[in-house]
């Protein structure tokens, strides 16, 4: 049922800093934007290796009010060093939600809340270099 992720979503009242934000660690410009001209409602970048998709949307557009504390699921972007990526993140201004944790031989996580309060997640997993022939 479930062939892949596709594209997760996150919210900012502010889209325009939130892709600055983005494209800062990312090391790329959104490749959407709607609208075109004047201030964005929604950005979307695509990252990876699979080219997945990272989309910001105005928090305007949320289906229901966002708690006051980030939480929920936590999506996990693979990157070869957890510790690098989590220093790196909180050197943007990101906040520690959790810090690097050895989950067992071959996979560390952590996560950080974003400046606009999104849950952001890292991890390093042995399954993925597998699957990505790296």
């Amino acid at each position: 049922m479930l062939r892949g992720l596709t594209t997760v979503s996150f919210y900012a009242a502010d889209v325009a800093a939130a892709a600055s934000w983005y494209s800062e660690l990312l090391g790329t410009e959104p490749y959407f934007t709607r609208p075109a001209a004047g201030p964005p409602a929604y950005v979307e970048f695509r990252i990876g290796d699979h080219q997945h998709e990272l989309g910001i949307i105005d928090s305007r557009f949320a289906p229901r009010p966002r708690p006051a504390e980030a939480g929920g699921a936590v999506v996990y972007w693979h990157v070869d060093d957890v510790e690098a990526a989590f220093a790196r993140l909180l050197g943007l201004g990101a906040t520690a939600y959790e810090k690097p944790v050895e989950r067992g031989p071959g996979f560390v996580t952590a996560s950080v809340v974003d400046p606009f309060g999104n849950l952001l997640g890292v991890m390093y997993n042995q399954h993925y270099l597998r699957m990505s022939n790296r």
